[in-house]
Parts: structure tokens; sequence; C-alpha cells
């Protein structure tokens, strides 16, 4: 990479974020930028919104895309229809993006020639594994990768040539390893890619996905596009890192607490966004955040259409100037495996079998509490992995007692939760609203405060515990009541 003597930032734009092309140029990509100011940034782009579902299954219903069409022994063909609805819909964007009926153009060219190249490349495929000699199963982490890597492909290449129209000397760094003839680790892959950007003149437009030895997929399935802003990041020795939501991140929910209670968090660190991806309310994939963590790269989340907002800054030197409630956030459809049996007292190796079992059928588990005889895993997964886990331990510990329940799980987080009435705050109002804690986990370390309720309770403790612990807690406390040192 050619040096630069303006410090840079690396930035990530979502797909629902894409799919709003025209806004985006107003407010991220150009805005009121001119001349210098549009360089010294690297964008990282998603696929558009609903295309990755297509082109591998749906991430909430598990309707299948291609490579499930293609994974499925009983899919025949179906692969190839479908793969053919991924290309009318990709020509269908570019026609909403494209005013130009030369750029329009344009841009289906490239979309016809990746799509056919990868329809291509299957069709051999499923020919060469009709000989018992090649399994398909060995080639389907390959097959995912590429399929993925078609929508940011897409997205990338059309963001280059739009901003190449407005005036913007904008450049494709295409990481997807197209038509490669060599195989690099994740930050050579980087390094020889920006090896020619000049940062001041270019602005660099980088596909979220990155074929590696590391095989992303493998370790982040479809998270691997913050860990290629992450990793970016650092090989670049950016100044700070930026994603670009379509939403601020907020002290909770605005559909279920109210727009006009909700709070921007303006700072917080790298432990609260931990608790928050334990919650499934991802600020930032916890891998990429290490890397970030680690190089001392700070992250702002920024809202993509409010430009003027700074968006919450995350850093790990972030402490809170006081104890409080920064955030209340939570789950739904969490299992609560619990493990009963009479024999665990004083018996080691309990604790290890079920976790074995619970990693081997790839069960997420999000807390976990244990007594004498009992331990309760709190599990986010399909019913048939965790079936599957009880089984195993049924046959392992014949004189246990297995029981499975739906719950659901509300954490209160913040960077110091040490202030002696948070957690009896939290009861009282829970009290007042009619819920009945089915659990609490109150930890030493004091970052999150977790309830467990029933799954008809979730919205109503949400809204109470941020009502009681966020909106209205400085009014809630006397005077004289202070932190615990």
């Amino acid at each position: 990479m050619t040096d630069t003597t303006t410090a840079h930032t690396v930035e990530k734009i979502g797909g629902t974020s894409m799919s709003r092309t025209a806004e985006l140029l107003d407010t991220v990509l150009i805005g009121d930028r001119t001349g210098d100011a549009l360089y010294n940034r690297i964008f990282v782009v998603s696929a558009y919104a609903g295309m990755t579902d297509d082109l591998l299954e749906h991430k909430k219903t598990g309707e299948p895309g291609v490579y499930a069409l293609f994974a499925s022994a009983e899919g025949g063909w179906a692969w190839s229809d479908a793969l053919s609805t991924v290309a009318a819909r990709m020509q269908a964007r570019n026609g909403e993006v494209f005013t130009d009926e030369g750029a329009r153009l344009q841009a289906d060219r490239f979309v016809r020639e990746r799509i056919e190249g990868v329809r291509s490349c299957l069709i051999d495929l499923s020919r060469l594994c009709s000989f018992g000699h090649f399994q398909l199963q060995h080639h389907l982490l390959t097959v995912r990768e590429m399929l993925a890597s078609l929508g940011e492909a897409h997205s990338a290449f059309n963001t280059v040539l739009l901003l190449n129209m407005h005036g913007v000397n904008a450049r494709l760094v295409d990481l997807t390893g197209w038509r490669e003839g060599a195989q690099y680790e994740l930050d050579e892959c980087i390094r020889r890619a920006f090896a020619d950007v000049d940062l001041r003149r270019e602005l660099p437009i980088v596909t979220g996905y990155v074929q590696c030895e590391e095989v992303l997929m493998r370790t982040y399935d479809r998270g691997y596009s913050e860990v290629t802003l992450s990793r970016i990041a650092v090989v670049t020795d950016a100044q700070e890192a930026i994603i670009h939501k379509e939403f601020h991140l907020s002290s909770a929910d605005p559909r279920i607490v109210g727009s006009d209670a909700v709070r921007v968090i303006g700072e917080t660190n790298y432990d609260v966004a931990d608790q928050l991806s334990n919650m499934g309310m991802e600020a930032i994939h916890p891998r990429a955040a290490k890397s970030l963590r680690q190089a001392g790269i700070p992250l702002r989340v920024k809202n993509a259409f409010e430009p003027t907002h700074a968006g919450t800054l995350i850093r790990s030197d972030l402490d809170a100037r006081a104890p409080q409630v920064e955030i209340v956030t939570g789950l739904k459809g969490v299992f609560a495996f619990e493990f009963y049996d009479q024999d665990m007292v004083g018996v080691k190796g309990y604790d290890a079998e079920i976790l074995e079992a619970l990693t081997r059928h790839k069960v997420w588990i999000i807390a976990k509490t244990s007594n004498a005889n009992t331990i309760t895993h709190f599990l986010k997964g399909s019913m048939k992995a965790i079936r599957r886990v009880e089984a195993d331990l049924s046959k392992r510990f014949p004189t246990a007692e297995i029981s499975l329940r739906k719950v659901a799980l509300v954490s209160a987080i913040g960077r110091d939760l040490r202030h002696p009435a948070i957690l009896s705050q939290a009861i009282l109002v829970l009290a007042e609203a009619g819920v009945a804690p089915l659990g609490v986990n109150d930890l030493i370390r004091k970052v999150d405060l977790q309830v467990i309720v029933e799954e008809a309770d979730f919205e109503t403790a949400i809204k109470v515990l941020h009502g009681g612990l966020i909106e209205n807690w400085a009014r809630s406390q006397p005077p004289q009541l202070h932190a615990v040192a």
C-alpha cells in the first residue's frame, strides 16, 4: 500500500444499507465530501439484502437457496433454476441502481460472467462426483464459499461503477479469489491486494468475502465480512474501524420500548460488545472485535443515514463514568437444558461430558448455572440438535434426569454494574409488572445481569427493566446510595 500522509478509516456497510443505494451516495459514500475528503477511506461491502439468502439458504426460515439445493441429494437440477432466479434478481437490482443504460448493461455483463462461471463449475463438479472416487461432501464448503462471494462481488462492482459515474476515483478490490491461481493466508491476501493502492487518490471498494487459506466460512459462516473489516484495519494500520448500520446502537429495541424512550449509546467498550454478541445483538463479531482490541483500533458504529451523528465509539479503555446499565436486550426461543443427577455430588467429569456433546452438535451456549447435582445450560439452536445432545447424554448417564423447556433470556448490560441497587431495582420493577423470574444470574464481574423469564413475558421484561434501570434510574435512587468500590 502506498504511504499516506493522512490517517485512514476502514468502513463496512451492511446488506440492508447497501440496498438503499441512492441514500448511501448522499450520506456515507459521497455526501458533501469533495476533493481529498473523498479518500483515505476503505469500504468493505456486503451483498444486497436478501441476496445471500437466495444464494445459500434463508437465514431465519431456512428456505433453501442455491447452495442448499445443490447440497441436497434430492435436489436434482433445481439448484440451476435457483441460480437463474438469483441472476434475474441481480439484474433487476442493476436496473434500480443505474438509470444510465450503458452502465446497466455493463453491470449485467458482470453478473452473467460470474453466474455462468459458477454454473459451469457446479455442473462439472456434479459430473465428477457421479464417480465413486469423488465425494460431493468433500467439496461443499468450497461451493458455499464460491456462492456466497457472488453477492459481495456484485454489490462491490456496482458501487465502484456508480462512484466512477459520480466523479469519484473508486477501485474494486476483489478478494473473492475469482479465477485466482494461488491461495494465501488472509493477511497476505490483504497485503497483496493493497500493495499498489494509493489511499490518497483512490477509494477502494472491497468484497466482504476473502478466499484464503483459513477458509472464513468454516469458522464464521455468514459473519465473515466483519472479520474482513477487522483484518484490513489491522494490516493497513487504520486509525478507526467503522460499521454503518441502518440504525443506531441504542439502549433497547425501539420497537419494544418505543423510539422516544431509547437512547443512543455514545460510548462503550469491547467488553460490552462481547456481551451483546452473546445475546445475538452483534455490534461486531467477537473474533473481529478481538483483532481490533488487540491492535488498539477503536470501532465506531454509526447509522448510515444520519451522517452527522457521531454514533457509538467502542474502545478497550473506555471505563464507565459511573455504575449504570447501558443497554437492555435479550433472546427468545432459548432452551433451558437441565441435567440432574443425584450421583453428581463430589464427582468430576459431568461438566466436560455435557460440554463435549454440546460442542459436537454445534449448539450455542448462552449461559450456564449449576449447583450440587444440577447443571443447566441455556442454549440457542435447533430442537433437532439439542435432542441429539439429550440422546447422547442419556446413554452416557442412564441415571440422569434431563429436562428441556423454552424460555427467554433478558440481559441488562453495562461497563460497570457494581451499584448495589441495580439487582434490587430489577427485581422490584419485574414484580410490579407481574413478571416472576425463572432465574437470575448476577455475576461477580458485574458487566451483565441476566434474567430468565417465560417467553410470554419477554417484551414486558425488556420494557420494565429499561424503564427502571435506564430511563428512570437517576430518579429512582436516593442521593445517599453510593456504588460499591
